[in-house]
């Protein structure tokens, strides 16, 4: 098992015939994802990288019988493309595009809310490098070759991280059953929590790890999360134990606005929560091989 996707999840492209999007279709089509076409409105019934082409995502479920969606579209238009996935009944949208409007995610999120929770689309992202099932389907920007299939979970803000992190553990022969990019935005489509709850549930993780960063309560949360209802170890890294109060870091998210948003004070909760601290980057791998020879 893996969570979110598989080897058989019907995937679509929105933002398909573009030059971004274009690349990492292919890319992921190499990888062996099962992607069945994509959107570019005014395109329809093209071919382009050998998948038929459609003008809408509804046209994409009816004919293709999509299933999950990756955006490549602008910033500008993104909001109405991830809305039009929910509203064509696609269970889960990784949102890659940087710079979609705060204001246009709280429209999104307050237009998902509207779904009954069992239709509700899943949405990660945006300004996220996507999901991966290693060895089974890629939806997103990474590089599919540094993850080894096995089972430990990894769900973080920062792509670059999550790539260390799998780097790492692959180099000390542990496997990854999924890995999953929430986004570095305030406003999210999925935070930590909702992903633990997902890997608490999957028989094939057997540990997790949860990259943060300085910003927002999400860590915090997931830590409270975890002890009151996981039965799994959870390991974490969190990013920024140097920055500044007030500057944003990297992320749009990345700013301590509040207490309990330094590095340093979610580092010291999460370990009063039974986290398991990876001190530095460089010792996630070490630090989840420690914790998997307790098992």
């Amino acid at each position: 098992m893996a969570i979110l996707i598989n080897e058989t999840t019907r995937i679509i492209v929105q933002g398909f015939t573009g030059k971004i999007g274009s690349f990492h279709a292919q890319d992921m089509i190499n990888y062996g994802s099962n992607v069945v076409g994509g959107v570019t409105p005014g395109k329809g019934g093209q071919k382009h990288l050998d998948r038929p082409v459609f003008d809408t995502v509804k046209e994409a479920v009816e004919q293709a019988g999509a299933e999950a969606s990756i955006i490549f579209v602008p910033p500008a238009f993104a909001a109405d493309s991830i809305m039009e996935a929910a509203d064509a009944g696609i269970k889960y949208c990784v949102a890659i595009t940087d710079g979609i409007p705060t204001q246009d995610m709280m429209r999104i999120k307050i237009y998902l809310s509207r779904f009954p929770k069992e239709e509700r689309m899943i949405l990660t992202g945006p300004n996220c490098a996507g999901t991966i099932s290693p060895e089974r389907a890629m939806l997103g920007i990474m590089p599919g070759h540094i993850y080894q299939q096995g089972n430990v979970g990894i769900v973080g803000r920062s792509g670059t991280l999550g790539y260390e992190a799998a780097d790492q553990m692959k180099r000390l022969n542990i496997g990854v059953s999924t890995s999953v990019g929430i986004g570095g935005d305030p406003i999210n489509g999925s935070s930590h929590r909702d992903i633990l709850e997902k890997f608490e549930q999957d028989p094939e993780t057997k540990v997790i790890m949860m990259i943060g960063e300085i910003g927002g309560p999400q860590e915090v949360e997931a830590g409270i999360f975890a002890k009151e209802n996981m039965t799994k170890p959870v390991i974490a890294y969190i990013a920024g134990l140097t920055a500044p109060e007030g500057r944003r870091m990297g992320h749009a998210g990345a700013i301590i606005s509040a207490a309990g948003e330094s590095a340093a004070e979610k580092v010291a909760i999460l370990r009063e929560l039974g986290v398991t601290i990876a001190p530095t980057p460089s010792a996630m791998g070490e630090t989840i091989a420690q914790v998997l020879a307790k098992l």
